[in-house]
């Protein structure tokens, strides 16, 4: 049952992603994408949660995540180390030190989301270039508010972006061209959570049962009623979250793209299904806030965060 391996999607034109929708190419020459009145998704009152890779509970937008998030399979936990403003891997669990493969995703990527977000609020000029790779991945941008962590901005790409342009441009996209929610505000700022997922091992599974609940993302591409061929997605997390098992994920991410006519069996065997792994990092702004020391007196900026701290 393994599914032909691919290690990045197949190269197709620059796609904005909803959390459970991918829009169409916008037609421009700037190559930047919105989640605005081209998206594929449809929402529908009872289908479940919000069209997001994190869903709610379909009541207020709320949903329980921990502030720093543990990604599937081995990701590790990053926090911020509030007296040295330096990042410092969590140990696990049982108290062993992380011993897998180095990942790529790091909470300096959370900062910079922030750094981003933050100039442009404000307006200062845009920071400088960070130091982590600036190797091209899939990637997602999320944002929430409040002790709830209600969601507040989520769009990615599954095509491959040059980290720094990609987490520069999806940090203003979800935060302010969400077309679920208003754009962020400076106001907003002391409440949010950012996260940074970065999607790999993207996979052709052989049928829509051919993939991990709380290991792997899907994406699906299926032909709706009318005829129209639509895709969507969820993250690795959001079945796990939400205490799905394969069918009802498939059927709750049917409707999500749109989908609008009974569900049978058989329409669910003419899916075609790719399933890719994440990592995952969240930061919130006071841990932002304690690795920006150096920029920030009595609470005021006094100069654009540079990254000083990578010096």
């Amino acid at each position: 049952r393994m599914g032909k391996r691919r290690c990045v999607p197949p190269l197709e034109p620059k796609l904005a992603a909803g959390c459970c929708g991918v829009k169409k190419p916008k037609l421009s020459g700037s190559g930047t994408h919105s989640h605005g009145n081209q998206t594929t998704t449809v929402p529908s009152s009872s289908s479940g949660p919000l069209q997001n890779h994190q869903h709610t509970d379909g009541n207020n937008g709320r949903e329980n995540v921990s502030d720093l998030t543990l990604g599937p399979g081995n990701s590790p936990i990053t926090r911020m180390n509030p007296t040295s403003g330096a990042l410092s891997p969590l140990t696990r669990p049982n108290g062993t030190a992380n011993s897998t493969k180095n990942l790529v995703v790091t909470a300096e990527m959370c900062c910079y989301c922030f750094d981003v977000l933050y100039c442009h609020l404000y307006g200062f000029p845009q920071p400088r270039l960070p130091r982590f790779t600036n190797d091209p991945y899939p990637l997602f941008v999320t944002w929430k508010t409040g002790r709830d962590k209600r969601l507040r901005g989520c769009i990615g790409t599954f095509s491959a972006m040059n980290l720094h342009s990609g987490l520069r441009e999806y940090t203003l996209t979800s935060a302010l061209k969400d077309s679920r929610f208003p754009p962020l505000t400076r106001e907003e700022l002391p409440k949010l959570f950012c996260s940074v997922s970065l999607l790999t091992n993207f996979e052709d599974a052989s049928d829509y049962l051919d993939w991990e609940v709380g290991i792997h993302g899907i994406r699906i591409e299926f032909i709706n009623e009318k005829g129209v061929k639509r895709t969507a997605t969820y993250l690795p997390e959001v079945a796990k979250e939400q205490d799905w098992d394969q069918i009802q994920t498939i059927d709750s991410l049917l409707r999500k793209g749109g989908f609008k006519a009974p569900i049978t069996n058989d329409f669910r065997k003419t899916i075609k299904l790719t399933r890719y792994r994440s990592e995952k990092v969240t930061i919130s702004y006071a841990e932002y806030m304690a690795s920006r020391q150096h920029c920030f007196q009595n609470g005021t900026l006094h100069a654009p965060p540079l990254y000083n701290h990578y010096s």
